[in-house]
């Protein structure tokens, strides 16, 4: 979904790996995210805007290794639940299974898929492969590729991207193509989006289990 955002925010902190004993704290996620040590935090500050904080948990606790950062979000705002084309970003915790983008991988623990012109995330809602990403000629795709929810990858907001689990199910109709990915300095169609120094810093910095929870 093409989307979002600011200008990295000047309260970004260095991703470290060895964490501020006096900055434990007790993040408003914490009861939702189960085992998870990674986690990416969006809660809305505005109709289209929202702030994102990185944590990392560790022996004592929560600690913040990243925060203010500024991001976009859906056009018409947040919501529990979504439909295709809604323009909103969905509520929830959910997965990082991998990432992707038309750069080359910037390193980091989830896998990595580099994009060109042949790859789509399907939004065809009467499509099998709906909310996946296939790779094929746009005249050969067994998909609808124009008049759908469609996407091709090959776009500057997908300069690196982290999808988010949002309907893995692939239930049609309930939404797809949800990513972190880079601003192009505007709302977003659902996604969220960031600068893309910090999302690069953060995909360095995942590993599998991460999640994204967003709220308002």
């Amino acid at each position: 979904m093409r989307r979002l955002l600011v200008v990295l925010s000047a309260l970004w902190l260095t991703l470290a790996s060895a964490p501020v004993a006096n900055a434990v704290e007790t993040p408003w996620f914490a009861g939702s995210v189960g085992n998870a040590t990674q986690v990416i935090s969006v809660v809305g500050v505005g109709p289209t805007t929202a702030k994102i904080d990185v944590w990392e948990r560790t022996a004592a606790g929560w600690t913040p290794v990243g925060v203010g950062i500024p991001a976009h979000i859906g056009s018409s705002g947040m919501a529990q639940e979504i439909r295709e084309g809604s323009m909103k970003t969905p509520m929830g915790v959910f997965p990082l299974d991998f990432a992707f983008g038309t750069q080359a991988n910037p390193g980091g623990g989830l896998p990595y898929v580099q994009v060109g012109p042949n790859h789509w995330w399907d939004g065809d809602v009467n499509s099998p492969t709906y909310n996946t990403m296939q790779v094929c000629e746009k005249a050969r795709c067994p998909f609808a590729t124009e008049g759908s929810g469609t996407e091709n990858l090959q776009i500057p907001q997908y300069a690196h991207a982290v999808v988010m689990g949002v309907n893995k199910a692939r239930v049609p109709g309930a939404g797809s193509a949800f990513f972190l990915h880079t601003t192009d300095g505007s709302a977003t169609a659902g996604c969220v989006a960031i600068d893309d120094a910090a999302l690069v810093k953060i995909i360095r910095w995942l590993r599998p289990g991460a999640l994204i929870a967003v709220s308002k």
